[in-house]
């Protein structure tokens, strides 16, 4: 007879290596990051030379110095000419961007995470705790099939799967896009001098899609593939957990530290930030909520038990529902009312990590009915399908997947409110 707790642990075990968890989830989250950096590089394009070029003022030998110290992961440590810069500063524009969208999410993951790292590592000195929160989320997303819903890759994959057999379209662009890949990691192995574990990575990630592209092509359904399909499946929710124990960390510790100051205990804190011409782009509006003593002091009590409070309250759906939208209302008003908006959209993008399952779908739902009127109004003459724009389950009621040779195939399964961060 087998023990209860052994028949416990297996089914753990079968059900983290069968099903890739919270694919609304990590899609939203994807969703967020890249959106988030991608606008940060935008509205950031005019002074990118001043920022993060070889003749800015933490010059390009003064980075040199300081990455031979800590050993940091840049490529714009490759080359000090111009060109290069401006090619790594476009190829992180256009990868956020793909990523954004879920064109073969596997691959821009990691070229994302290439773009984040080389820009902020060039300079540490000019980021601050959004650019934290992505630094670590870019390194995440890597782990995670975060294109099974709500990407191109998904609707790709729903295609083939809806084709009838033997006519299934060749791949042609992800044999492609590996190969430049492989070209450009063998350049980078030359001319890379620190942050090796990373390029290991993206060696190591570039083997191991290969063989999944010729395990998919010719072997589909033997061992092989169904055993690194369990391997994605682990690593994609050990991913998860992760950023959910780095959000629960990032608020945990900044409130128990709020606890300690004097100006949080008297609930003043938060006048002091409004007095600041740094922090005030609506003067107007920090001097009439500063001018209010007991709405200053109910927001600094009110934000310090918020934070302290969440990480206990993933025990309770309901109350971690209600501190999740209390914490997104405030860090919307953050950035309004501080002019910290990157800030805000990437403490806003690792929040959604908790939203409901039920709530995300219900989202996604009405912006695909969303997307088909505007189609509709370009399209004169047609009835508008209130289902178009819907990634449609597979077979067994599964997400669709995406699926290419830098992507891994989604599981089939239905969305399941007990699922992670529901």
């Amino acid at each position: 007879m087998t023990h209860p707790s052994r028949s416990r642990i297996a089914d753990a075990v079968q059900t983290v290596t069968s099903m890739a968890m919270g694919p609304y989830q990590t899609a939203i989250v994807r969703i967020g990051f890249a959106a988030t950096w991608l606008l940060f590089l935008l509205r950031e394009f005019p002074n990118r030379q001043a920022m993060y070029g070889p003749d800015a003022p933490w010059s390009w030998e003064m980075g040199r110095q300081l990455i031979s110290g800590n050993d940091a992961f840049t490529t714009l440590m490759w080359s000090d000419g111009g060109l290069w810069f401006e090619t790594v500063y476009v190829m992180s524009v256009l990868s956020s961007a793909l990523l954004m969208v879920g064109w073969r999410t596997r691959t821009m993951s990691a070229v994302f995470m290439v773009g984040v790292l080389s820009l902020q590592n060039r300079s540490i000195f000019i980021g601050d705790g959004g650019d934290n929160v992505i630094h670590l989320v870019a390194i995440y997303l890597v782990f995670t099939r975060c294109g099974q819903v709500w990407s191109l890759d998904a609707r790709r994959a729903a295609r083939t799967a809806e084709a009838p057999p033997g006519k299934h379209s060749s791949d042609d662009v992800g044999p492609a896009l590996w190969m430049v890949l492989g070209t450009f990691l063998l350049i980078g192995t030359f001319l890379n001098q620190t942050g090796w574990h990373v390029l290991l990575l993206l060696w190591a990630l570039w083997a191991v899609q290969g063989v999944w592209w010729l395990l998919g092509r010719y072997s589909p359904n033997g061992q092989p593939r169904l055993l690194l399909d369990a391997i994605a499946n682990l690593c994609h929710n050990a991913a998860l957990l992760v950023v959910m124990a780095e959000v629960c960390l990032i608020y945990a510790t900044a409130g128990w530290y709020k606890v300690q100051g004097s100006r949080w205990q008297d609930g003043t804190a938060l006048y002091y930030p409004l007095q600041l011409d740094y922090f005030t782009p609506w003067p107007a509006l920090s001097d009439l909520l500063a001018s209010g003593g007991v709405m200053v002091m109910v927001l600094t009590y009110g934000t310090v038990i918020v934070q302290v409070a969440f990480p206990f309250t993933l025990f309770n759906r309901r109350v971690k529902n209600v501190l999740l939208a209390v914490m997104i209302l405030e860090h919307a008003a953050i950035a309004v009312l501080l002019g910290l908006p990157f800030f805000s959209l990437a403490m806003i993008a690792a929040d959604a990590v908790f939203l409901p399952t039920a709530f995300l779908v219900w989202l996604g739902a009405r912006a695909a009915r969303g997307r088909s009127r505007v189609s509709f109004r370009f399209r004169r003459g047609r009835v508008p399908d209130h289902t178009e724009g819907q990634e449609r389950p597979s077979p067994q009621g599964a997400p669709p997947a995406g699926h290419e040779v830098m992507a891994k195939a989604a599981p089939s399964h239905r969305p399941n409110p007990r699922n992670l961060g529901r």
